[in-house]
């Protein structure tokens, strides 16, 4: 297989849906200009908004929902492939419906529109975090996913995490066991814990598993009272960052090269060395 351009855009979404879309429909352009044939969105790409997320999440539960059909009519146009960073569903994957709460929903669209692929994030961000919003419950608006989900792309087998997810190891393990050739780790990091944490969790992930990561962010000042990292990455097998954007809406790109993948596997098994 040839090595795949991927892209990784970074935004600074608002809790002004149109206008967000308005800015990931520039950015995915820009992707698909630039040779890319998958591109991965940051978590809440389009709905950057707490206290709406479960009436923007009733809108979702079909396909038809805007943010979902923005989804498949961007793949359609740029015949692009389209990891949908984060989006609400208020119904569960079966299509068990919430009425409380939301799933944050990783939407994989192929470059025909098609649905291929769905990952609800598991780990929700309950924390304390000194910065002028005080205190993050993710788990007040969210209910966490229970299964984890790899899907054959143009760039190979794709593992699917969502933003704390980062801090979990034992996920990242679970989809390289999957086959996983790369991971895509859409997030909105706090300025704080990603000046604290994002770049080695990142390339530890990378370099334990030996996969490229593909982490895009929100990257700036979303909201008065939120301030997100940005510093959105694309990391190769052996831990070193190809590109990166520090803040501010953007694209970067890379391609992912197969034969250095497996150049690293089969130079360091570990995979093979495991004892526990």
């Amino acid at each position: 297989m040839p090595a795949t351009m991927v892209a990784a855009i970074q935004m600074v979404s608002t809790h002004n849906i149109d206008e967000n879309l308005r800015q990931a429909a520039l950015l995915l352009d820009r992707a698909a200009s630039q040779g890319a044939r998958v591109a991965v969105l940051p978590e809440n790409f389009a709905a950057l908004d707490t206290d709406n997320m479960v009436l923007h999440g009733s809108r979702e539960i079909s396909p038809d929902g805007p943010i979902r059909s923005f989804l498949a009519e961007q793949a359609r146009r740029h015949r692009l492939w389209i990891v949908g960073g984060s989006l609400p569903i208020a119904a569960r994957p079966d299509g068990t419906p919430l009425e409380e709460r939301v799933r944050a929903s990783c939407i994989v669209v192929n470059d025909q529109g098609k649905e291929v692929a769905r990952y609800d994030k598991v780990h929700l961000f309950d924390a304390m975090v000194a910065d002028s919003q005080g205190q993050y419950r993710e788990s007040d608006t969210f209910e966490p996913g229970d299964s984890l989900v790899t899907v054959d792309t143009p760039a190979g087998r794709l593992g699917l995490a969502i933003c704390y997810d980062l801090r979990f190891p034992e996920l990242f393990r679970q989809l390289r066991d999957r086959q996983a050739d790369w991971i895509t780790l859409p997030s909105a990091f706090t300025w704080q814990t990603g000046n604290a944490h994002w770049h080695p969790l990142i390339q530890a992930r990378a370099i334990e598993n030996q996969v490229w990561v593909v982490a895009p962010g929100q990257g700036g000042q979303n909201s008065e009272h939120r301030r997100t990292w940005g510093h959105s990455m694309i990391v190769d097998p052996w831990g070193k960052v190809r590109k990166e954007l520090p803040e501010g809406a953007g694209v970067i790109t890379t391609a992912l090269d197969p034969d250095y993948l497996q150049q690293v596997r089969t130079r360091m098994p570990v995979w093979e060395h495991r004892r526990l």
